[in-house]
């Protein structure tokens, strides 16, 4: 076939799928094309939305992510390595109040597509290796239950193992009451397994996105040696209503927020999402470096020194 029959048969192509008649998208279909912003109400395209990270472009608000999204943005394409894939929660209390507990997990199961409310694994961050940990609030609301806590403390066992940076990123309404005292018994267990890695003088890099509140806040999650959170996150133990109605008092606007929290030197620094990763990489390579670099001389030399 030569040149000219081949542009005369992709005419015609052309020509007939443009008789035929395509159907208008479902008002669902639409919908999805389009999201509004919670701070602005600037109706902005997914497409784009998804590309700024999901970062408002007008606003800067900070949407919330699932943990699979934020590994796709923190971790070099490829290298997660996810442990403990398999752990689920039991239910030891056969806690049952409009429903049983694993009906709850099954709901929740089917809706995020998670098994749990965190994912853990070893991954390669510009070359790095890095043990994180992502929790995910569109599982039970990131609840801290015992395999949250087991799968913390098991990550902070491996980063110790391998050496590496650890780096956790925190969404979480609390404690899962459905556990009970078991679910905060994992406050003392992720804050002990923690001593344990500081005192191997390793990095641990805590973020906090919106919101990360209760038990999660209690134990590992402020407990960083560098704490760095989101712009507008919010963060506490306890949610804004219920202080009010403790203190009989009303709280500043901005009051539980991440910028709040650095003006009052709960966190070291608010960074936006689009510079989250080099920012972490540059902490990395500061204070822990260990990727290996070329040197002309010798290959085998190492920049930097121990981690400190």
């Amino acid at each position: 076939m030569d040149l000219k029959e081949w542009f005369a048969n992709r005419r015609k192509k052309q020509e007939k799928e443009s008789l035929v008649v395509k159907q208008p998208l479902s008002s669902e279909e639409y919908c999805k094309l389009w999201q509004q912003c919670f701070q602005c109400r600037e109706l902005l395209y997914t497409r784009d939305l998804r590309n700024n990270l999901q970062v408002c472009p007008k606003c800067k608000y900070h949407f919330r992510i699932g943990a699979e999204d934020r590994i796709e943005q923190l971790a070099d394409e490829g290298s997660f390595e996810e442990l403990d894939a398999g752990m689920t929660s039991a239910d030891p209390l056969g806690f049952f109040d409009t429903e049983s507990y694993p009906n709850r997990q099954k709901e929740a199961e089917k809706k995020s597509g998670l098994r749990e409310a965190i994912i853990t694994g070893l991954c390669k961050m510009s070359g790095h290796q890095v043990a994180l940990g992502i929790m995910d609030f569109g599982f039970f609301g990131g609840s801290m239950g015992s395999v949250v806590g087991e799968k913390v403390t098991r990550l902070i066992e491996v980063a110790i193992e391998k050496r590496c940076p650890l780096v956790i990123v925190s969404s979480s309404g609390g404690a899962r009451m459905q556990e009970g005292i078991l679910s905060l018994m994992q406050l003392a267990k992720t804050s002990a397994a923690l001593k344990g890695f500081a005192d191997q003088k390793l990095l641990y890099i805590s973020i906090l996105t919106e919101p990360t509140f209760g038990g999660v806040t209690a134990s590992f999650a402020m407990l960083g040696d560098i704490i760095i959170a989101e712009p507008g996150a919010r963060v506490g133990f306890a949610g804004r209503r219920v202080i009010e109605q403790t203190i009989r008092q009303k709280l500043p606007p901005d009051f539980q927020t991440a910028e709040y929290l650095l003006k009052h030197g709960q966190v070291d620094m608010v960074v936006d999402r689009l510079e989250l990763k080099d920012k972490i990489v540059r902490l990395i390579e500061f204070h822990a470096p260990t990727r290996e670099k070329s040197n002309p001389k010798n290959k085998n030399v190492k920049v930097g020194s121990a981690s400190a």
